[in-house]
C-alpha cells in the first residue's frame, strides 16, 4: 500500500511571517532590487533594511481570492522601474505558488526609493 492510495486528511497553515520571508527572499534575488524598505518612511527617507529583517518590508493579507502581498522596495538607479517591479511581482508570485502552494491574488510593489550609490 502506498501513501497515494490512502491520503492523510488534515490541514496545513502557513504563518504570515513565513509568507513574508518567502516574498522577501524572492525580492532579494530580483534584478534591480537593492533592498527592502519599511512600509512607513520615517522623516520622508526610505532606509534599506538589513537582510535579516526582510519581512519588515512585506505586508501580507489573506483574502477569499488568495494572498495579497505588498512589497516595499528600493530600486537601483538606472533600471527600468516598471520592468523591475513587474519582474519582482512575478518572482514573488512564483515563489509563493511554487514553494508554499499559496494562491496569490495580487502582488503590489511600492517603490520607496532609488539607490544612487555606486557599488
Amino acid at each position: 500500500m502506498s501513501l497515494s492510495e490512502n491520503p492523510v486528511a488534515g490541514s496545513l497553515s502557513i504563518a504570515n511571517e513565513v509568507i513574508a520571508d518567502l516574498a522577501g527572499y524572492a525580492a532579494f534575488e530580483s534584478y534591480g532590487v537593492v533592498g527592502m524598505a519599511a512600509p512607513s518612511m520615517q522623516d520622508g527617507f526610505a532606509k534599506i533594511l538589513p537582510a535579516h529583517r526582510l519581512r519588515r518590508g512585506v505586508l501580507t493579507e489573506m483574502t477569499a481570492e488568495g494572498a495579497v502581498i505588498d512589497m516595499f522596495v528600493i530600486i537601483e538607479h538606472g533600471t527600468n522601474l516598471a520592468a523591475v517591479s513587474q519582474n519582482l511581482a512575478d518572482s514573488v508570485r512564483y515563489a509563493l505558488e511554487h514553494y508554499a502552494q499559496i494562491e496569490v491574488a495580487d502582488v503590489r510593489v511600492h517603490v520607496q526609493g532609488i539607490n544612487l550609490q555606486h557599488k
